[in-house]
């Protein structure tokens, strides 16, 4: 239980990535807001959250509004009386080939990967410094932001190398106030998102499931896809006293298909 008495908000908690890490950190003893923009995913998440033991709340909020972004810390706050950690990881994409993109689908991946990570992140330290400093911030990114070419589309892979740049320079800027910032790059990962990425290269493709999901696997060194709780193992450590002297940083999570 070592993050009792800890308060944290996860964003986009309302299924797969999300739920998983919600549900990580509960288990370690925190009291966990669920935020999504499906209302009653987060109310699912919430109430998994409190049979583990700690206090859940469900959040409505689309992380792509400052105006939501500003309520969604507030409730949080006045519901566990602080904010201690905070795990952006929100996010939508589609599978889009590059000549393919268009003005709208590039708006809609970055209102929510770029600029609510952005402003959610700075939110939570502008809570966490008016409490006195120290605070864990964990941001969702992608091995799409370090080049990975399986990404779903360019689009994707550039909100997440946006990820990546504002969290050194946060982690950077927020030193001072002993708040941590670090970032987690997942790799493929089974989530319902995913297989309907999947799905699309099937149709696309004239293949399989099966074949796509066989072909997926031999790619990644350590055979196989994350599971959600994969993600949640990592965001529970560095939400974590094991994690004191760690900022800046950007852990893959991925089975070796980026090695740096």
């Amino acid at each position: 239980m070592e993050l009792a008495g800890k308060s944290a908000i996860v964003t986009g908690a309302g299924r797969g990535i999300g739920r998983a890490i919600a549900l990580r950190l509960a288990e370690a003893g925190a009291n966990v807001a669920a935020a999504d923009i499906d209302a009653e995913n987060a109310m699912n998440t919430s109430q998994e959250i409190q049979a583990l033991g700690p206090e859940g709340l469900s959040i409505h909020a689309d992380v792509g509004d400052l105006a939501q972004i500003d309520r969604m810390i507030g409730e949080a706050r006045d519901a566990f009386g602080r904010i201690d950690i905070v795990v952006n990881n929100a996010g939508v994409t589609r599978f889009l080939y590059v000549m393919d993109i268009a003005e709208a689908d590039w708006d809609r991946i970055h209102r929510v990967n770029a600029k609510g990570v952005f402003f959610c992140m700075q939110r939570a330290a502008q809570e966490m410094i008016e409490q006195g400093g120290g605070g864990r911030i964990v941001n969702i990114a992608s091995i799409a932001g370090k080049g990975y070419a399986g990404t779903s589309n360019a689009a994707y892979a550039a909100s997440k190398g946006a990820v990546l740049s504002m969290t050194m320079i946060a982690a950077h800027q927020l030193a001072r106030h002993e708040i941590n910032v670090n970032a987690i790059c997942p790799g493929v990962t089974v989530t319902d998102l995913s297989v309907t990425n999947m799905q699309d290269r099937a149709e696309g493709s004239g293949q399989s499931m099966a074949e796509l999901e066989a072909a997926r696997d031999r790619r990644i060194p350590i055979g196989r896809a994350n599971e959600p709780e994969d993600i949640g193992d990592m965001a529970r450590f560095l939400a974590g006293p094991g994690a004191r002297n760690i900022t800046g940083q950007a852990f893959n999570v991925d089975g070796g298909l980026v090695m740096h």
